[in-house]
């Protein structure tokens, strides 16, 4: 089946390995993992599950870390709504490792990319949104003294003059080719990749010494580092490294992702307790027809979106994760149930996020970098 990944469309069912070749990205080992854990006596489940599964450098970056050369991470977020678990997986993962590494953490908001690509969106909506997006990022338990959060707009002085040297080495012909412009596509879409790329160097740049960074994100945003990565060396950075995640899966089936345009496909950072149990219990499963079917046949976990919530966030304990996974294939558990507990647990999940994002908004200048 053909599928599509940009950085801006998600289509049909992805091929991660086929998308791993097209990229030219490198799988994650064992042999990664392995040192991973090694170093920080615990692997996050996103590990152990291969939901970070494709990397570009992630074993140098262990390298530099080994050698006593600290490393960055940057990440970010395009605010064109309200935040869904799709965006806060990178982010919870960034937290994992600022914490396990004691590293700086860059957040990167860009109010700029996301008027200028989408026509229904207003200049003042998307800087609404970037701020209200923030407190989610910042929910995640980032320390202030080690975790600098702009957008593009209210920090352009600083990413421009950075922008502008990246700009003067990276031709159209490239960005066509990479991202598919066309003779239509506006002109501040086509500088954009330079201002995406500015925080790979925005640590060497602050902290006054060439710093490895490494970029955790979604595998679809993986072509803006293509481009930095040719340009890095020349301009006397590090190539940056980064580390993929899957795509967390939409509510509505099991291929395509979750989307902030279509609100039934995804949980949102600000969703109530009922919204929640709405969308969960109308989820596509891989149940039968029937109840009688189901206990005699046993569902199908492999394609059932409850299930794969359960897999990526909401059952981190893997002997039960397996033991819910055999209870669905010997028709012991039925679909409304396992719905009913995962409608519980993202409630609950969430009225928790939701107490430190409020807090959150207390603290919000300790972590803004402004011009």
């Amino acid at each position: 089946m053909d599928f599509k990944v940009t950085p801006w469309e998600v289509e049909g069912e992805v091929d991660y390995d086929k998308l791993i070749q097209e990229f030219g990205t490198s799988p994650l080992t064992d042999d990664i993992l392995e040192r991973v854990q090694k170093i920080t006596g615990e692997l996050h489940p996103f590990l152990r599950r291969k939901i970070f599964f494709s990397h570009r450098d992630f074993d140098w970056i262990l390298d530099m870390y080994e050698n006593n050369v600290p490393f960055a991470i940057y990440t970010g977020r395009g605010p064109s709504g309200h935040t869904h678990l799709g965006h806060m997986m990178p982010w919870i993962f960034c937290s994992y490792l600022q914490e396990k590494f004691g590293a700086n953490m860059y957040f990167q908001i860009t109010d700029d990319e996301k008027y200028m690509y989408n026509k229904e969106l207003t200049l003042e909506k998307t800087r609404g949104y970037a701020y209200d997006n923030a407190l989610d990022f910042i929910a995640h338990g980032f320390d202030p003294e080690k975790t600098f959060v702009f957008t593009d707009i209210d920090y352009a002085k600083t990413l421009y003059t950075i922008a502008v040297r990246i700009a003067k080495r990276v031709t159209f012909s490239t960005v066509k080719a990479v991202f598919g412009f066309t003779n239509s596509t506006n002109i501040g879409m086509i500088f954009f990749p330079a201002i995406q790329a500015v925080p790979c160097f925005l640590p060497s740049e602050l902290e006054k010494r060439k710093a490895p960074v490494v970029i955790p994100a979604a595998i679809d945003q993986d072509p803006y580092w293509r481009i930095t990565r040719d340009v890095a060396e020349k301009l006397g950075y590090y190539k940056p490294a980064a580390i993929h995640n899957i795509f967390f899966p939409s509510l509505e089936g099991p291929s395509g992702k979750m989307s902030a345009s279509a609100e039934s496909s995804a949980i949102f950072a600000v969703d109530t307790p009922g919204e929640v149990r709405k969308k969960v219990m109308n989820a596509f499963t891989g149940g039968r027809e029937t109840l009688a079917e189901q206990k005699k046949l046993g569902g199908n976990p492999d394609i059932c979106t409850v299930f794969q919530y359960y897999y990526f966030l909401f059952e981190p304990d893997d002997s039960d994760l397996q033991e819910r996974r055999q209870s669905c294939k010997n028709g012991e558990i039925m679909c409304g149930t396992c719905k009913k507990e995962l409608a519980d647990r993202i409630v609950q999940y969430l009225t928790g996020h939701q107490e430190r994002r409020e807090k959150a908004r207390e603290v919000l200048d300790q972590f803004l970098l402004k011009d």
